[in-house]
């Protein structure tokens, strides 16, 4: 059991190094064709001068109104199994 323990110590310790070296430095992001994209005809297709807004509302509209709606149902679900609990 000991010797176990130890062996997983050291897979998880070789891990979280790994992953610590795979890293990408701070600040330095993956630079793609998507970001010139956007910045360069955000305004122009969707009149906003706000490109994280028009990415949000408006290339992305459909995933931003399914999230909302299972923050929704979560939120009400909750809010009804509260409810029955306090009477």
């Amino acid at each position: 059991m000991k010797l176990a323990k130890i062996a997983f110590f050291l897979i998880f310790t070789y891990f979280l190094l790994a992953c610590a070296l795979l890293l990408r430095p701070f600040g330095k992001p993956i630079v793609s064709d998507m970001d010139e994209y956007f910045i360069l005809n955000a305004q122009r297709e969707s009149a906003s001068n706000n490109v994280v807004a028009s990415i949000v509302f408006d290339y992305r509209g459909l995933d931003t109104l399914g999230e909302a709606t299972v923050l929704f149902a979560a939120v009400s679900s909750i809010v009804l199994l509260f409810r029955g609990v306090s009477k």
